[in-house]
């Protein structure tokens, strides 16, 4: 789904007051905790994480669940150990409302991603 926002803050407030409203705002905290420094900007109608080097989280609320845009997640979890029970496409998961974040290895994953990305190893699609 699109949301035309202008600022992070904008974008949540024009989300349904939903679960997915709830999973979103759970991943940004996630994503917040484990590296501070990226700056979240809206781009491409979603909400967007980047370093000085370009963008590389995505975080939208679609109809039946929330996608997360994260490029390819066999680099950054060969093992495929980090996101099991999740729903994986290419370059994004799928989270559903049944996931609870809290039991899961998200954080794990995205700490994962980043210490990619501070090693220069490019995990885009």
């Amino acid at each position: 789904m699109r949301y035309k926002a202008k600022t992070p803050i904008e974008y949540i407030d024009n989300l349904d007051n939903d679960w997915r409203k709830e999973k979103v705002q759970e991943i940004r905290k996630i994503i917040k905790s484990i590296v501070p420094s990226f700056k979240e900007k809206n781009h491409y109608n979603m909400l967007g994480y980047c370093d000085d080097k370009g963008f590389v989280f995505h975080l939208n609320a679609q109809k039946n669940y929330v996608s997360f845009y994260v490029g390819n997640t066999k680099i950054i979890d060969p093992e495929g150990l980090l996101l099991k029970g999740f729903n994986i496409g290419k370059g994004c998961i799928r989270i559903k409302k049944s996931i609870d974040l809290s039991e899961s290895r998200l954080d794990k994953f995205i700490k994962n991603a980043y210490n990619l990305r501070k090693q220069n190893i490019d995990f885009d699609c």
